[in-house]
């Protein structure tokens, strides 16, 4: 003989499938949004484009550790100096990695200053640290060139 709980039970799961799919689906769409936002840059003007050139970077060092599932992780520390007159309060960065033959394999971009982290005040100097899990095999193990690629006040 079967209960009512018998033919419920494959309908609440079903029901709760359905609404963590949702869950899921939503978090995802909304994760995307926010990601494609936040390195899509918008169009500088003409002081901004001006002011790359008052970016520089220097001291550029690649160095690798382990994780703990043992795999390993490239990391480039560089120091990033403000040498203009205003607060840059975002900051892009186009890394380039060459082979030995000086051909880009990988090119990267970065955003060591964003709305939410500290601006770049007029004269500071900040390092930036950039992990990698995957290097290219080809690459010639030398610092990537890095590149102001985005500017904003």
């Amino acid at each position: 003989m079967t209960t009512t709980d018998d033919r419920s039970t494959p309908v609440l799961i079903a029901i709760a499938v359905a609404v963590l799919a949702v869950i899921v689906g939503g978090l995802a769409l909304l994760r995307h949004n926010v990601s494609r936002s936040a390195a899509t840059a918008p169009m500088m003007s003409a002081e901004e484009k001006a002011y790359l050139s008052q970016i520089t970077t220097s001291d550029p060092r690649v160095t690798a550790a382990e994780n703990f599932l043992g795999n390993t992780i490239t990391y480039l520390n560089a120091r990033v100096t403000n040498n203009g007159a205003r607060t840059v309060r975002r900051l892009d960065l186009k890394l380039e990695f060459h082979d030995t033959l000086e051909q880009v394999v990988l090119r990267e971009t970065t955003h060591p200053i964003t709305p939410k982290t500290l601006p770049l005040k007029p004269g500071q100097t900040r390092t930036v640290q950039v992990a990698f899990e995957h290097m290219p095999v080809d690459w010639n193990q030398a610092p990537p060139t890095i590149t102001p690629e985005y500017v904003g006040f």
